[in-house]
């Protein structure tokens, strides 16, 4: 049904030998929607993966792949996902249209409609020029490519991808995020990845884990606020700071000042100016930090990056679990 999520998780766990690996993991992924997977190096994202494939099956909680559980009909929901592995393991000896056709026959595509069908992913993925190389003759980036045209091949309603940039040059980078973004609306796309401009650029929204918790899910732009919780301006500005505090306050109340150094040669110090509200300040900023007494250099609103909502996420989360342990 067009209205159920292509992917649905609630309350999942999964436990080694008492070690919990993920610990009551709840989201949602919508159709044709693009979500980027976040998370430290052991902090449940391959086995979170790896359940919601079939491959690993969970202690407890559920998972639904366009409504079907994994649990009860894990054949069935193999059938609704194209997945790439990180290291995908691709036959060495093999030649790109061969290995294409192998795996199409397995995912039960009929042969008149294969032939077509490898032409189009080859397309796609711009491995026309390769069709008829070794596997084990190309280049990683190539490698990769050919690992997404698999994924892609059965044109599948969920698309899983683990790392699929890992060890790529930048132009490789970019060739796969367009070809991840070609996507959107037509597959959902669930992606790995600890290299967060990539996510930033081509996810629709974000979900991080950490420690096999979700500690914040959202758009770019709403983890920002959520996240980090204010706004900052970048000034240099000739003028004593210590008469600053009234005229930011008939701007914004919330504002507070923080001297960086000492002033240069020509008396111009750098200054950031924080506050919690989200509003756009830069236009009055600009207006009153102009006036005599002071003269204004630069004035800039700072952007902070995904990198920067992702390290205080996960900083925010183990802050809360010392907490946790030194109460018991």
């Amino acid at each position: 049904m067009p209205d159920t999520p292509a992917i649905e998780v609630t309350h999942l766990v999964k436990a080694y030998a008492g070690i919990t690996a993920v610990n009551d993991i709840n989201f949602r992924v919508a159709r044709g929607e693009i979500l980027g997977f976040l998370g430290p190096n052991g902090a449940g994202k391959s086995t979170t993966m790896r359940i919601l494939t079939g491959y690993l099956p969970a202690t407890s909680g559920s998972v639904h792949i366009c409504g079907i559980p994994v649990a009860s009909q894990p054949d069935e929901v193999k059938r609704q996902i194209g997945y790439m592995p990180e290291n995908n393991p691709l036959p060495e000896d093999m030649r790109v249209s061969e290995y294409l056709y192998f795996r199409g026959r397995l995912k039960e595509i009929t042969r008149r409609k294969l032939g077509p069908r490898i032409d189009e992913v080859l397309e796609l993925c711009d491995l026309k020029r390769v069709r008829h190389k070794i596997i084990g003759q190309l280049s990683k980036g190539y490698r990769q490519r050919v690992g997404i045209a698999e994924a892609i091949l059965a044109e599948p309603p969920v698309i899983i991808m683990d790392e699929p940039t890992i060890g790529l040059d930048p132009h490789q980078i970019l060739i796969v995020r367009d070809l991840i973004a070609s996507l959107r609306g037509r597959m959902t796309v669930i992606i790995s990845s600890h290299i967060l401009p990539e996510i930033e650029v081509t996810c629709d929204r974000v979900l991080i884990i950490n420690q096999g918790r979700v500690v914040a899910q959202g758009t770019p732009a709403d983890l920002r606020r959520e996240v980090l919780g204010k706004s900052t301006y970048q000034v240099e500005l000739a003028g004593d700071p210590g008469t600053l505090p009234p005229v930011l306050a008939a701007v914004e109340p919330t504002l507070q000042v923080t001297a960086q150094g000492e002033p240069d040669a020509e008396g111009f110090r750098r200054l950031t100016l924080s506050t919690e509200r989200d509003a756009e300040l830069g236009e009055p900023l600009l207006r009153s930090l102009s006036a005599p007494p002071y003269r204004l250099r630069s004035l800039s609103r700072a952007h902070p990056t995904l990198e920067d909502v992702f390290l205080a996420a996960t900083r925010r989360s183990w802050d809360v679990k010392s907490s946790d342990l030194r109460k018991k």
